[in-house]
């Protein structure tokens, strides 16, 4: 599992970034976005896939989590 945060975008409403390897991107699609359920299987711009355990949405962004890389795409 890895240390990322995930923050406000411009283009986007979220951006994930993964400090170990420099790694910023869109987040494309978030398997939850509610209230009450966030989470789950992150979708990023370049193909990339991770999941973090769903929670419920944080107050404010951004925020540092830990998430499990689901493909080998970066």
């Amino acid at each position: 599992m890895a240390n990322i945060m995930i923050q406000r975008g411009s283009k986007t409403e979220y951006v994930f970034y993964l400090p170990k390897r420099d790694l910023e991107d869109d987040i494309v699609s978030m398997e939850f976005d509610s209230p009450e359920k966030w989470g789950g299987e992150i979708k990023l711009n370049n193909g990339g896939t991770y999941y973090i355990d769903p929670q419920s949405k944080p107050a404010k962004l951004p925020i540092s989590l830990r998430a499990k890389r689901l493909d080998a795409a970066e």
